[in-house]
């Protein structure tokens, strides 16, 4: 999956550059300077290797992306342990690849075999701390926008992740979500054709498709005055009452609209094939789990469906 940026926009520039030095490559020789010395100020993550490991060669390049990622707050040096078997014995490694921690001199963490993007972003943030690496302050930085309304300069911010981690799927829904803030429809769906199904799969981007599906289906709704007067005249005209549940939603009345469902969904569950329970529970995906308008109504659907 890639998405175009144009190099000539400030938004493609990316975060700040990361410190030089921060791969490299050692030996026993070396290893208290280039190791042991370092980590008294900043981790080192020393990973052990050789030309004929089919593991190292996929975990190696994974390591040091996301060890430039971290911009300078962890160090990575690689060991050839075919031309340092004096070193991989005094740290006993028996198999590779392994990956060691060493911070104040000491080791703190460390692993043996393949592992995923997200368990070596996890081993990273244990080493860390509550710092923070320059994408995830520019995310941060991107949803405040996004919160405050500033969508232009939210959108330009996850570009420049975008341009440092192609994959980063946070930054992707970040795009999704700016696309259909400012009715750019046919451009989010533009992004979304350019993913891969396991990137798609990843909860933030599911949510970020479900709003975009959601918004496809309120453009079309009509004032929520008029349809608030049908639903008022005949409270049975069910496909009213979903029309008003969408028009509430694109008008940003997320708890008018799954109130709204929520009411349809009292009086009929089957109707049209369970609509209000299945675009409740869309909503709740585009919302995110956690928000408090999706733990309220969820409580009062479960409460209708064991009722």
């Amino acid at each position: 999956m890639s998405l175009a940026l144009d190099p000539n926009d400030p938004a493609a520039l990316g975060p700040s550059a990361a410190p030089a030095n921060l791969i490299k490559d050692s030996d026993t020789a070396n290893f208290g300077a280039d190791v042991i010395e370092p980590s008294m100020e900043v981790p080192v993550i020393v990973d052990f290797w050789a030309p004929w490991c089919g593991p190292c060669k996929q975990l190696g390049p994974l390591l040091e992306k996301l060890v430039t990622q971290a911009g300078g707050l962890v160090r990575m040096v690689k060991i050839n342990v075919d031309e340092n078997k004096e070193l991989a014995g005094q740290l006993r490694i028996q198999s590779i690849p392994a990956v060691f921690a060493f911070k104040d001199g000491q080791p703190a963490d460390g692993f043996v075999g393949a592992q995923t993007e997200r368990q070596i972003k996890d081993f990273i943030g244990r080493l860390i701390g509550d710092a923070k690496t320059p994408l995830d302050a520019a995310l941060e930085q991107a949803k405040t926008a996004m919160e405050e309304g500033n969508i232009d300069a939210a959108g330009a911010i996850y570009m420049d992740v975008m341009r440092q981690d192609p994959e980063n799927t946070e930054a992707i829904s970040g795009l999704i979500r700016c696309s259909v803030a400012i009715g750019k429809l046919e451009h989010a769906q533009e992004i979304i054709g350019q993913l891969d199904d396991k990137i798609k799969a990843a909860p933030e981007v599911a949510a970020a498709i479900s709003a975009l599906e959601l918004a496809e289906q309120s453009g079309d709704s009509s004032d929520t005055a008029d349809l608030r007067q049908k639903v008022e005249a005949d409270p049975t005209n069910h496909q009213s009452r979903f029309d008003l549940a969408m028009a509430y939603y694109g008008a940003q009345q997320n708890e008018e609209a799954l109130r709204e469902l929520l009411e349809l969904f009292r009086r009929d569950r089957a109707w049209d094939d369970e609509a209000a329970k299945k675009q409740m529970l869309k909503i709740f995906e585009a919302l995110g789990h956690d928000h408090p308008t999706t733990l309220e109504i969820r409580k009062e659907l479960t409460a209708l469906l064991y009722s």
